[in-house]
C-alpha cells in the first residue's frame, strides 16, 4: 500500500501493511489476494480502514505505520478456524464520512455492522432474500440509509430469482425493503462486483451501479427510480462518479 502527499508526483510505501504479522495466515480468495477499499476518517486523518480478500478489515491510528486486525464478530465457515483474528474473505465496506466510527460490510457471506471503529462486529442481514453479495454504500446525506444486492449463493453469481433488486435500508440493517422500479424482473442473471456502485453528492443522493452484463444503472432520487444509462458494455469492474461545478 503506498501513500502520496503530492497530488501522485511521489509515492511512498506503507510498509507495516505488507510486513504485518499475521500476513503468513492471508489467502487469496477467488479473485485473487486484493486490497480493495481503503476509507479514510474525515475526522481523524491517521486512521485509516482497509479491507483485503480473503484476510478481512485491518484499521491504522498511526497514518499507516501499524495495522491492527479488526475482525471480532465475523465468522467464516470455510476456514479451518470460523471465528480466527484474519482469513474473513470481506467484499467490501463503507461508511458515511459524518460516523467514521460506524462501518458496514458486505462478506462472502453475511452483511455487518460495527459501531465502535470495527472493534466488533454484528450481523444485519435481517430480511434479505441473500446475505451473500459484493457491494455495499451509504447514501450521501443519511448515515443510517445503506445499500446492497443480493447475489444468490457464493456458487450462483446472479440475483436471487433472476430479479434484479438493490436492497435499501433506512435503519442502518436488518430491516430492508427491495428497489425494483426501472429494474428487470425476470431472466436477469448478472452480477455486481465490490467496486461498481457508487453515490453522488447531489441533495437528491443519485446511485449508481454497474453489471457483468454489461449495464450501468442510475436512480436520482435515492433508489426509488431506476433506468439504464450505458448498455452493451463489458462487464462493469468498477463504477464511479464525480460531482461537476
Amino acid at each position: 500500500m503506498f501513500r502520496t502527499t503530492d497530488g501522485g508526483q511521489t509515492w511512498h510505501e506503507l510498509a507495516g501493511l505488507r510486513g504485518h504479522g499475521t500476513g503468513a495466515q492471508w489467502a487469496p480468495g477467488a479473485g485473487g489476494m486484493g486490497l480493495h477499499t481503503i476509507l479514510l476518517d474525515q475526522k481523524n486523518p491517521d486512521r485509516i480502514y482497509i479491507a483485503i480478500s480473503a484476510a478481512g478489515v485491518f484499521r491504522t491510528d498511526d497514518a499507516g505505520k501499524t495495522w491492527k486486525p479488526i475482525n471480532r464478530g465475523l465468522r467464516s465457515q470455510y476456514i479451518p478456524d470460523p471465528n480466527a483474528e484474519v482469513g474473513h474473505c470481506v467484499h467490501r465496506i463503507a461508511m458515511h464520512r459524518s460516523r467514521p466510527d460506524v462501518l458496514f460490510m458486505q462478506k462472502h457471506w453475511d452483511v455487518m455492522r460495527s459501531d465502535d471503529a470495527g472493534e466488533s462486529w454484528h450481523e444485519v442481514s435481517g430480511n434479505l432474500p441473500s446475505d451473500f453479495g459484493f457491494v455495499v454504500d451509504v447514501h450521501a446525506h443519511e448515515p443510517n440509509t445503506v445499500y446492497v444486492v443480493p447475489i444468490k449463493s457464493d456458487s450462483e453469481h446472479f440475483p436471487p430469482d433472476g430479479k434484479l433488486r438493490v436492497y435499501r435500508s433506512r435503519s442502518g440493517g436488518n430491516e430492508w425493503e427491495p428497489l425494483t422500479k426501472g429494474l428487470p424482473q425476470r431472466d436477469c442473471y448478472v452480477n455486481i462486483l465490490r467496486d461498481a456502485m457508487a453515490v453522488d453528492s447531489l441533495d437528491s443522493c443519485g446511485i449508481y451501479f454497474g453489471t457483468t452484463g454489461g449495464q450501468v444503472y442510475m436512480s436520482p432520487d435515492g433508489g426509488d427510480n431506476w433506468s439504464a444509462i450505458a448498455r452493451d458494455l463489458p462487464a462493469a469492474l468498477s463504477v464511479e462518479v464525480q460531482t461537476l461545478p
